[in-house]
């Protein structure tokens, strides 16, 4: 046989069973019923005090994504591309993980507030002057 089998269930010889997103998610779109968005660059560490006894009734997408950041903290956008997922099943996965109690996110720090304009003219005309 080809790449393709005619039952549908190869995409291609590489690829595997190709399981669609929605069937990943349960059809969620967003991750749990607070609606915590997860930002790319959102820190996730396993947490250490869920045990492993309650990791075996996650779903293979679950595990994944807790074996990728068990060993150090990763971004949203790093684990994305590490499970090889699209980010928004990544961020509905990890909506289920942060219920659960198996990790914790830290949020990113928000970046400083510029600087007034008044004070940017004032250090370029400071420049000038020297």
């Amino acid at each position: 046989m080809n790449g393709r089998q005619a039952a549908g269930r190869w995409y291609d010889a590489e690829a595997g069973p190709l399981v669609r997103p929605y069937a990943v998610t349960g059809g969620r779109t967003k991750p749990g019923p607070h609606g915590v968005r997860f930002d790319l660059i959102a820190l996730v560490v396993v947490d250490p005090a869920a045990g492993p006894r309650e990791e075996s009734l996650l779903g293979p997408e679950h595990r994944a994504l807790l074996g990728l950041c068990r060993d150090e903290t990763q971004s949203v956008a790093e684990l994305a591309a590490d499970a090889d997922l699209p980010v928004g099943v990544v961020r509905v996965l990890l909506g289920d993980l942060l219920e659960a109690g198996h990790v914790k996110v830290s949020r990113p720090v928000p970046p400083a507030q510029l600087p007034d304009e008044r004070i940017l003219r004032e250090v370029i005309e400071g420049l000038r002057a020297l």
